[in-house]
């Protein structure tokens, strides 16, 4: 259950790592209030659940999914809401990017000896 507390707060850290990002982009350069304030706040509850999360999840496997998914939440978002550019390169470099999370994930063969 304790392991459970971490990834719940590595949700939350993505999630308003997402939202910080996309107010980045609707602050136009921090010139607009309410999206400025918004980025602030949503980095501010990134980094704090980040840090919650470190309490039961390994740095290397909590950053790893937090960049990785954020990433490409990020990217999805820019493409629906934005018209960002999607093609084959974007495609593989997603694919990539969560194939990378998948394997930081994957127990290691020291980890199966351990059990």
């Amino acid at each position: 259950m304790k392991r459970n507390v971490g990834y719940i707060a590595l949700g939350i850290a993505i999630a308003s790592e997402v939202v910080g990002t996309t107010m980045l982009k609707m602050s136009e350069g921090f010139t607009q209030l309410l999206p400025s304030i918004g980025v602030i706040i949503g980095f501010i509850i990134a980094f704090y659940s980040l840090s919650i999360s470190l309490r039961e999840i390994p740095l290397s496997l909590a950053y790893a999914i937090w960049s990785g998914v954020g990433t490409v939440l990020t990217a999805l978002v820019g493409m629906v809401v934005w018209g960002d550019p999607f093609g084959i390169l974007s495609f593989a470099g997603i694919v990539l990017i969560v194939g990378g999370v998948v394997l930081l994930n994957a127990p290691s063969a020291d980890q199966e000896r351990a059990r």
